[in-house]
């Protein structure tokens, strides 16, 4: 039985170091910021520098939430503020420097490669994964523009497999970049079922 290959493009409410070659271990031969077309095999291609936004208010945000909340309920509850409140308050405040230090790095880390039967995708600074998606298992090729990301112009593409281990998220990926890729997957991943 054969399927197609969808592609679709939405935009819903929802919204790591230098990339090397699985291979040989060299580095991204792109420059941070540079475009490379999306069909150039054998180059790993960086997500756009303005994704550490995306990725700093993501993470920051929520740890806002818990200062807030911290700080707001024993004030409307007229008690007194707890004896450690200014150390966790401290805390906070130290792991939002911590996170916004490293979210440069865990961007940059953020990568794919274009190979003649499969894309292999790269994340994470201290515990890196990497997985292939071979072309002719990719059954689904969506676009996602959470409100944060589509504010800086980005998008993220998602490929589904019949594997959902397989599956991955590509984020920050420029408007005009998700969909050159897009189409470009799903024209790979229809040539590889029509040749099986």
């Amino acid at each position: 039985c054969r399927t197609s290959v969808r592609r679709t493009s939405s935009s819903p409410t929802r919204t790591n170091g230098s990339v090397t070659d699985a291979q040989n271990d060299q580095p991204m031969t792109a420059p941070a910021g540079q475009t490379i077309p999306a069909s150039d095999p054998g180059q790993w291609h960086r997500v756009s520098p303005s994704y550490v936004w995306v990725d700093l208010v993501g993470n920051v945000v929520p740890l806002l939430i818990v200062g807030a909340v911290w700080l707001i309920v024993p004030i409307l509850a007229d008690e007194e503020l707890p004896a450690l409140f200014p150390w966790i308050l401290g805390a906070v405040a130290a792991l939002i420097l911590v996170n916004a230090a490293f979210g440069v790095r865990r961007v940059r880390a953020i990568g794919y490669l274009l190979r003649q039967d499969d894309l292999l995708f790269r994340r994470g600074i201290m515990f890196s994964r990497v997985v292939a998606v071979p072309y002719g298992r990719m059954q689904l090729v969506d676009i996602n523009r959470g409100p944060v990301a589509r504010a800086f112009g980005l998008a993220e593409l998602k490929l589904v497999t019949a594997a959902a281990a397989s599956g991955v998220t590509i984020p920050g990926l420029a408007d005009a970049d998700a969909e050159h890729l897009r189409d470009h997957l799903v024209e790979l991943a229809e040539s590889r079922r029509a040749g099986l």
